[in-house]
């Protein structure tokens, strides 16, 4: 760095051969050592300028890498937006909100797989399987039955089919109440649970 270079003492001897040659020319010594002091400001204020516009030119270099680093930057964070943005746009199930609910604390009660089959094939059920008394049957008979139990029944064309046990009323199952005789309270457990069942 030029600006901490400091000036040499010109009239130590030894600078003598610098200065003898300007004596040599016809300067006094008082002038030699004034020339040499002269040109040496010369030289160290044009090292000086040099030296400064160096120092702009790197400070202007590493501004401009820090601005091309950060539009390099923003490119690949747009580019990322674009990308997420898109495969949002694609994939719209995977980024749909999770609803947050709670988690039922009590069982589904189903009606017994009797009902069930009765009503997939649309033929008249009683609601008795749907008052409470019907749902606390299929749940004991839910825990009951084998799971893996085949009964052979034969179908309307006259053709024998396989159908699980737990989907055939149980004749010694307890005895089923006929609708006109459930009272209101019953058909009033009933009705509203066999249409949403439907």
């Amino acid at each position: 760095d030029p600006n901490n270079a400091v000036r040499p003492d010109y009239t130590l001897p030894e600078f003598h051969g610098e200065r003898q040659q300007l004596i040599d020319e016809g300067l006094s010594e008082q002038q030699a050592v004034r020339s040499l002091t002269a040109l040496w400001n010369f030289n160290n204020n044009t090292e000086k300028v040099r030296w400064t516009a160096r120092l702009e030119r790197l400070e202007e270099a590493r501004q401009q890498a820090e601005e091309d680093e950060a539009q390099r930057q923003q490119d690949l964070k747009d580019k990322e937006e674009a990308t997420r943005l898109e495969d949002r746009k694609k994939n719209k199930n995977k980024y749909a909100p999770i609803k947050r609910g709670k988690v039922p604390s009590d069982p589904t009660i189903l009606p017994v797989q009797y009902a069930t089959r009765r009503l997939k094939a649309g033929d008249y059920c009683e609601l008795h399987y749907f008052t409470n008394k019907g749902l606390d049957e299929a749940k004991v008979s839910a825990l009951i039955a084998e799971p893996d139990a085949l009964v052979m029944l034969p179908a309307s064309d006259g053709i024998h089919s396989w159908v699980p046990a737990a989907a055939v009323k149980d004749p010694k199952a307890a005895p089923v109440t006929k609708d006109e005789n459930l009272t209101w309270e019953e058909f009033n457990e009933a009705a509203p649970r066999i249409i949403s069942f439907m």
